[in-house]
This record gives structure tokens, sequence and C-alpha cells, in this order.
């Protein structure tokens, strides 16, 4: 571990681009240019700190410490720059299509719109380069402040509905997380994460189980385990750049990550076990798992169909950490990834058809693959991946939840585990089927989206397949994962 402000530098420039943004309000082309621009040196400063986090050299920095054992610190270790490469990077090309989506469908309040975005990216950096508890519990909160506007940006009255639906669950947990927090320091004096955790047995079942219960349910409302999970179907009335990059990479990943800090930093694996706290958690994600793969089925809307799968997926990715295995791990964390790369294919691409044909849902997706053969495309690699059909990412990370489950000896759950990726081929199969071999009721009426909108769509879906190819592809994936759990471990 290093002295470094670049953690630091990498959480601002966000916030400081949102300043840009509305002083930049009256001229549309540099409020995005300084949106792009932001995203690109975000993008850049952390991938640049990626050589030393690989040799187990960490950046960090101390802002101020409140009282002994609390601070406001930064650190940049594996686990957190796996979420933050991936949600950096998905910025800029959710920037792109923005601008494009934006345009297209002539979106009031795009200043707003651009500068909680822009505040949103740097609570994620925040919260990803977390050294302890207590930063990660101010820029948790932030997050959920910050996609606010995001989600009633339509301002109708469902849009504003959703918004309170959306703060009364958010909020909720929110403050379920402080209690944790407040319980951990009262009882330890300590919050910074440690490898393989700081707490330990003889701090009492009773005191461990009571500070399990408050981060369980805290994370569990951001992740979208049932049954806290109603804010994210109908948050999926934001506009869809907003689903794809806060509903499906930052905000719900930001409670999955967070229970991957928790168990394997906090508690250990092993003690989160032993206290019964892992059986539990279990058995809820594996009743997620079932149910929203269920309810997806009887979803018409293109968004509510992906919320519900979404909602299937996060309870796959906690599944992973609640696991002793190091497999389990491995698949978990590279879903976190790996299912973000494919679902935000999906949510541009739904995006894109909105924008071209006004179609939102499955039922008038009739021959659409004739019409948007690029998008249609698109759609169909995201929705391979994310069945977890090899060659693709979405197999990999799939693939050792499984041996996870194998090795550590979970035959109910790994059965679980499967019958939810068949059960996602059946609900994602009708979309592919009606683009590509049903007639289109308007024969040669639609064409493919802007190119702004079509080239980011594009690139996530061919990335979706080259990540399956080579799990270590630029970004590293694959050897940071492995080093993170070298060290819970």
């Amino acid at each position: 571990m290093f002295d470094s402000y670049l953690p630091l530098i990498v959480v601002l420039v966000p916030l400081i681009a949102s300043g840009l943004i509305v002083i930049c309000s009256r001229l549309p082309n540099l409020r995005e240019g300084w949106t792009i621009l932001a995203s690109l040196l975000m993008f850049g400063m952390t991938f640049s700190m990626l050589p030393d986090v690989i040799s187990g050299n960490y950046p960090a920095v101390t802002l101020f410490e409140l009282s002994p054992g609390a601070a406001l610190a930064l650190k940049v270790d594996p686990l957190g720059i796996i979420f933050a490469i991936s949600a950096s990077f998905l910025w800029i090309i959710t920037s792109f299509y923005s601008i494009g989506y934006v345009r297209s469908l002539g979106l009031h309040h795009q200043t707003r719109y651009f500068t909680s975005f822009a505040v949103c990216l740097g609570a994620t950096m925040g919260l990803a380069f977390s050294a302890n508890l207590l930063t990660f519990l101010i820029f948790y909160e932030l997050l959920t402040i910050a996609a606010y506007p995001l989600v009633i940006h339509e301002e109708t009255p469902e849009a504003m509905g959703a918004g309170r639906k959306y703060l009364a669950y958010l909020l909720t947990g929110g403050l379920l997380l402080t209690a944790a927090v407040a319980a951990t320091y009262i009882w330890t004096g300590d919050l910074s994460f440690a490898p393989g955790g700081f707490l330990d047995a003889t701090l009492g079942q009773g005191k461990l189980i009571v500070i399990a219960t408050l981060f369980v349910v805290g994370l569990g409302f951001k992740a979208a385990l049932m049954p806290l999970h109603g804010w994210l179907p109908t948050a999926m009335v934001a506009p869809t750049p907003v689903s794809g990059l806060l509903h499906a990479v930052a905000v719900v990943k930001a409670g999955v990550f967070g229970f991957f800090r928790i168990i394997g930093f906090v508690f250990g694996p092993t003690l989160f076990h032993d206290i019964g706290a892992g059986t539990i958690l279990g058995i809820v994600c594996g009743v997620t798992i079932i149910l929203a793969s269920l309810l997806a089925f009887r979803q018409d809307k293109i968004k509510r169909r992906l919320a519900y799968s979404t909602i299937a997926h996060l309870a796959c990715m906690v599944l992973g950490a609640v696991l002793l295995a190091p497999e389990g791990w491995l698949g978990g964390s590279l879903e976190i990834v790996f299912h973000a790369m494919s679902k935000i294919t999906l949510f541009l691409c739904a995006g894109a058809i909105m924008a071209s044909t006004g179609i939102d849902r499955i039922s008038d997706m009739n021959g659409l693959g004739h019409r948007m053969p690029v998008t249609m495309g698109a759609f169909t690699i995201g929705v391979l991946s994310l069945s977890g059909l090899p060659p693709l990412a979405g197999f990999v990370s799939k693939w050792f939840l499984g041996a996870g489950m194998v090795l550590d000896g979970e035959p109910v759950l790994l059965a679980i585990f499967l019958i939810s990726h068949l059960l996602s081929v059946g609900y994602f199969a009708p979309m592919v089927y009606r683009s590509f071999f049903l007639p289109s009721p308007h024969p040669g009426k639609f064409s493919e989206a802007s190119l702004l909108m079509v080239v980011p769509l594009s690139l996530t879906a061919i990335l979706s397949a080259l990540l399956g190819l080579a799990p270590d592809l630029i970004f590293n994936f694959y050897t940071l994962a492995t080093e993170m759990i070298a060290g819970v471990f």
C-alpha cells in the first residue's frame, strides 16, 4: 500500500464535471463534451492504477479521521478496481449512447439528466474505493440520493410514484446499514476492511448475529433480494440509459458489491457461515432466483422483463459470496462484471428499439430483427451470454459459480442455479423468436437508431463475446478476482 491522491481525484472528476455541466446548461454541445471528457478521464485514471493493484501495491489516501478507527479513507484493492473499471468503462459507453437517446426522443431537463449521471458515477467510484465501512456508507447513501432525479426524470404520475417507492425502499435499507455500521464500531472500535474479515468469534454469537442481520437486510434492499425487490421493476419507468447503467451496473451492483465486502472483508466467509448467516442468505437467494425467473415470464414490457431477469441474476452473484469455495467467489465476482456487460447491452437495445420504433412491449417485437438487424443481433448476443451459453462471457462466470456449489457440497443450490438458467432461456427466447421468425406488421417501416446508439450497444455485445474467450482481456478481471480471493481465503 502507498499514499496516493489518485483515488480521490477519480472520485472528484465526475463531481467537478457535474458542476461544469450545470454551468454549460445553455450550450448542449459543450455540456455533453464535459460528460464525455469526464468519463474518459475517470476511466483512464482508474485503468492507470491497474498495474499497481495487480502487483499488490494498493494506492490509498486518508482524508481525515473522525475518531480512532473511523476515518474517511480510500484504498484501491482488487475487488474495488473490478467494480470501478466496469462502471467507469460503461459510463463512457452510456455517455455517447445518452447523447443519441436524449436527442432522438427530445427529453426535457437534459442538464439535470447529465448532472445526476455524473454525481452517481462519482458516488460509485467512492463506494468502490472505500477503505472502510464509514466511507462505504457515505458513498452508498450518496448514490441512492443522486439516482433519484433520474428515476423521476419523466415527471409523470407513474414516475413520481416510482421515485417515492425507490426512496422508501432504499432509504430504509440505508438506515439499517447505518445501524449495522454503528453497531460494528461500538462493539469493535474498528471499521477498516481487511481480507478475511476483522470480526471474530470472541465478540459473541448474539452480537455477531445482530450485525449480520442488519447488514444482510440493509444491503438486501439495494441488491433487490426478495421480498425487498419491489422498487426495481417500478424504477424501469426511468429513461433507458438510466435503467441500463444505474439499475444493471451501479445501483443494484452496489448492493451485491456490499455483500462481497461484508462477507469477505468484515466477517470472513467462515465466520459468516458459522453463525448461520450463510445458510439463511443462501435460502433467500435461492427463493429469489426461482420466483424472479418465474415472474419474468409474466412481463410484456421489455424493460420489466429485463428487470426481473436482473433480480434473479443479482441473487446468483450474492450466492457466490455466500459459498465457502473460492471458485464460487471467482464466479460471483466475475458475474458482477460480465452480467453488467451483457445486461446493459439488452437495455441499450431496448432504448434503441424505443427511439426508432416506439415499441416497448414484447408482444409488438414481431419482425424487429429484419428491420433492425444490428440492434437485434446485439440483443441476441446479450441474451445468449446471460443464459450462460459458451463461449460468451456469461458462461465463464456461471461455470465457476456452478463449480463453487459443487465443491461446497450444495446440490440443492446447484439445482436451483441450473433451473434458473433454463428459465432464463424460456423468458428470453420468445423475444428473439418474435424478432427474427415472425413477420412484421409494419414491413419496411423501421430502421436502425442513430449511430450514437447503435455503436455503443454493438461494442458491449462484442465485449460480451470476447470476454468469454479471454476473461483477462484488456481489463485483467480474472487476475484481479483471483488475487482478491487469495486474500479473503
